[in-house]
């Protein structure tokens, strides 16, 4: 199976914005819940926000309120946006399917 491919990561300033995107087969959004994860330089990786085949979602405590994750079938697509960066949150961001597919991830760093 092809595996989700990650696109919109960058630079972004302390309190900026940014949405990334997840691009997957139409087999793998229709039956799998899809996720966020990130690793940030000498830490484990970890989950940033789940979301279900039927649009439930779930977030780490430290995301919740300034991420949200959210999926369109139409377009293949898994997004993640991200608001009120902080500066730890930089790190590279994976996508993940829940039948074990890792995108190969995109680097976001927050800094001024």
């Amino acid at each position: 199976q092809v595996q989700p491919v990650e696109s919109g990561g960058g630079l972004v300033q302390p309190g900026g914005s940014l949405r990334l995107s997840c691009t997957a087969s139409r087999s793998i959004l229709k039956l799998y819940a899809m996720a966020w994860y990130r690793q940030a330089p000498g830490k484990q990786r970890e989950l940033v926000a789940h979301i279900t085949t039927d649009g439930s979602t779930r977030y780490a405590s430290s995301m919740k309120g300034r991420f949200t994750i959210s999926r369109d079938n139409a377009k293949n697509t898994v997004y993640l946006q991200m608001t009120a960066l902080k500066s730890e949150d930089t790190a590279v961001y994976y996508c993940y399917a829940d039948n074990g597919l890792w995108g190969q991830g995109t680097q976001v760093t927050v800094s001024s």
